[in-house]
């Protein structure tokens, strides 16, 4: 059988646990040689024991994407490491966990950190891996943005401007690099089984007065979160280069979650 990502070199940012590590095992399993990006040595350390267990390829770096030097040096110990690049997975952010409060009283450093990792970071990312895809002439970027990219949210200001944001990079860059055989995409996932996740869901439930199980039960239709390898299907599909055809495109993937108001 023929895996689908074999032999191409898959760089994804936030790699160490949540939707990041589970596309990034994802990739592996279909041949992709993986370079994992995280602030925690520990998760990378567990990310590539899983991916070396079944005989794939891993490049680790430990990286602070707040730091907009970091975007270059991945792409250079890229290179070094395996002589090319075919995918980019932009996914580490920092949510709503460090200051769940309306804009009146929002925390202008967290601010900042939240446009440094969210938005510059995948920004400065596409632009120290284009030289590459455009010389090849194929290749795939895949954002991940959210439901909060496509709607407001309430006391996350920050992290729902910066999801805008990451969709109008994905759009415009699309326009850009189509006829050169580049697909740029975004996933917008909705409410996962992730540490990011629970610590903003525990937040509604003490804001809503709702009780954290029921308010689980009535995130979408589905009557559940998602975990996170639910996703990897779509990331899988969007890193196909033939899938050059799919660009520009946000992709909600989030058991219907859309198809409510915000939780309010």
């Amino acid at each position: 059988m023929t895996l689908r990502l074999q032999n191409k070199v898959a760089i994804i940012t936030g790699a160490g646990r949540g939707i990041g590590k589970a596309i990034a095992l994802g990739f592996a399993r279909e041949g992709a040689s993986i370079v994992g990006v995280a602030r925690t040595l520990s998760e990378l350390d567990s990310l590539a024991m899983e991916v070396r267990r079944f005989g794939g390829r891993i490049l680790n770096v430990l990286s602070d994407l707040s730091d907009p030097s970091q975007p270059r040096r991945i792409v250079l110990q890229t290179l070094s490491e395996f002589d090319t690049i075919d995918v980019l997975v932009n996914n580490a952010a920092v949510g709503t966990e460090g200051c769940s409060r309306p804009v009146v009283d929002f925390d202008d450093d967290y601010w900042s950190l939240s446009l440094a990792t969210n938005l510059t970071a995948p920004y400065l990312m596409c632009r120290a891996v284009l030289p590459t895809l455009l010389k090849k002439r194929r290749g795939a970027i895949i954002n991940i943005s959210s439901l909060a990219g496509r709607a407001g949210l309430v006391n996350g200001v920050a992290y729902s401007a910066t999801k805008h944001g990451l969709l109008g990079i994905t759009r415009t860059l699309a326009m850009e690099v189509a006829k050169d055989g580049i697909a740029v995409n975004a996933i917008c996932p909705g409410s996962y089984r992730t540490e990011m996740n629970q610590r903003s869901l525990e937040q509604d439930s003490i804001r809503l007065g709702i009780d954290l199980q029921s308010l689980e039960k009535k995130i979408a239709p589905i009557g559940r979160r998602l975990d996170p390898t639910e996703i990897v299907p779509t990331a899988l599909l969007l890193a196909q280069t033939e899938g050059v055809v799919i660009t520009g495109q946000a992709i909600n993937v989030c058991g219907g979650r859309s198809l409510f108001r915000e939780i309010d």
